[in-house]
């Protein structure tokens, strides 16, 4: 109970200290368009993600305008997801906290209610500039406690939508559709609230989470048969799954098309990235010669390179076309660069886990992203298997909680996570362990898994009125 007065005072303290800002209007805002795909591999594209490895694009699907992008842009080889799965990832980049504070956490009841009223993206943007338009389109999936788009302080969105919206969340191949994954209904939409705001004057933030790459598998026939006429690579092998991955970056295209039609290109910025790693499997999948995600370990859902990192995009003002960073970020921080790319003079709330990237992008990708914790932290618990991951520098542990197991690896020398250092280099390791655990105590993070029914309406009970 403390526990929960201390987080409602923490709450109404912030809310007062935030909201009493003034809003302005600043000349010359910029733009911002978030597209976050679903379940895409850090290798499920055509982008060759590491310039200096031939491993890491794809060896079968193409996809011309994710690369188009890459040519405008920066592309981030060590850009990470806040989480492994789907819905704690897509609240993380509301708020710019990471998963540890809420979802599937211990305090999920109260902390709901903390997040509707916290200074989220949308809200903080209007505070910046009072005549920004936000708007959320596609995949928002809140679960639990049913929190709206609108409740978060965007203008426009599709409401409570999931993976369902999106033509199913199931394992199987679905067929031919005219708009699969309504990859085209959410292009669309987007370029007409874009192009409207852009004829009115009003700056514009409006993120594009598409269903795709999420099974089901839905694709265009021509483009099924466009796919059936490339060559299987060791890794991809399913022609509808490449298909799928065609349509979504042709779907891509259109948007950024529109954007450059309507001469944006100066003073917005779009940001890309997957809302966490690939599947290790696939519906009518042949196993191929190496894993779908190689050469990073496993995949969605682990706490190894396979389930975290994933493509990262950006290209805006500034930016130098084409260029390669080698700084690990991770979606924690597009709101902190949000804020410094828009003019915000108030003061970010402490919770905040990410830190700006600004200094990164116009420094062709050079440099640090300065944030309150010297390393980046992953962890889940509650409604999935106990699992945290602390990288730091080059180095990285994985901790299963149930096993009270630790592992340690140094992803530079070792991308694929094979050797486990902990047992060579104990000081390390337990340095590392040591951070992770007083950061997830300071927090109030979960550590384990709850297995009764019971247990989990009781977490995942909605908040009292």
């Amino acid at each position: 109970m403390r526990q929960y007065c201390m987080i409602g005072f923490v709450a109404c303290f912030f809310l007062v200290g935030v909201f009493s800002l003034e809003v302005t209007a600043n000349e010359g805002a910029p733009n911002f368009v978030l597209i976050l795909s679903d379940d895409q591999s850090w290798v499920g594209s055509s982008v060759l993600m590491d310039p200096e490895d031939s491993e890491t694009r794809s060896d079968y699907f193409r996809t011309p305008q994710m690369e188009r992008m890459s040519e405008m842009g920066m592309r981030f080889t060590q850009g990470y997801s806040p989480a492994p799965y789907c819905c704690p990832t897509r609240r993380s980049l509301v708020v710019g906290q990471t998963p540890a504070r809420h979802i599937y956490q211990k305090d999920q009841p109260v902390w709901a209610t903390v997040f509707r009223e916290s200074l989220s993206l949308p809200r903080m943007l209007k505070l910046a500039d009072a005549d920004y338009q936000t708007a959320h389109f596609g995949k928002w999936d809140s679960r639990f406690d049913n929190v709206t788009p609108e409740q978060m302080g965007y203008d426009v969105s599709d409401g409570l939508t999931g993976n369902g919206t999106g033509g199913g969340k199931g394992d199987r191949d679905a067929g031919v559709s005219d708009d699969p994954k309504l990859v085209d209904s959410l292009t669309k939409r987007a370029g007409n609230f874009i192009e409207k705001h852009a004829k009115s004057g009003h700056p514009f933030f409006v993120q594009v989470s598409h269903y795709a790459v999420h099974l089901d598998i839905f694709y265009r026939k021509g483009t099924l048969k466009r796919a059936r006429q490339w060559d299987p690579g060791r890794r991809h092998t399913l022609p509808k799954f490449a298909a799928m991955t065609s349509d979504v970056d042709q779907a891509i295209g259109e948007l950024l098309d529109r954007i450059e039609s309507l001469g944006l290109l100066e003073n917005t910025y779009v940001f890309f990235m997957s809302d966490n790693g690939g599947r290790l499997t696939m519906p009518g999948q042949k196993r191929g010669s190496l894993p779908r995600n190689y050469p990073l370990r496993e995949g969605k859902g682990s706490m190894y390179e396979g389930g975290l990192r994933v493509p990262f995009m950006v290209l805006g003002p500034g930016i130098e076309a084409g260029a390669i960073s080698r700084v690990p970020v991770t979606g924690l921080d597009l709101f902190p660069t949000m804020a410094e790319l828009a003019g915000f003079h108030g003061v970010l709330p402490e919770r905040l886990d990410g830190g700006s990237m600004v200094s990164v992008l116009r420094d062709a990708g050079k440099g640090t992203v300065e944030r309150r914790q010297p390393f980046l932290i992953f962890h889940q618990a509650g409604a999935r298997v106990a699992q945290s991951a602390l990288r730091q520098g080059d180095f990285k542990i994985v901790k299963h909680w149930a096993e009270n197991r630790v592992e340690l690896f140094n992803l530079k020398e070792d991308l694929a996570e094979k050797q486990n250092l902990a047992a060579e280099n104990p000081t390390r390791c337990n340095e590392m362990e040591r951070s992770l655990d007083q950061f997830l105590q300071r927090v109030g993070a979960l550590t384990e898994r709850n297995t009764t029914k019971a247990k989990q309406r009781e977490m995942f009970a909605d908040p009292a009125p």
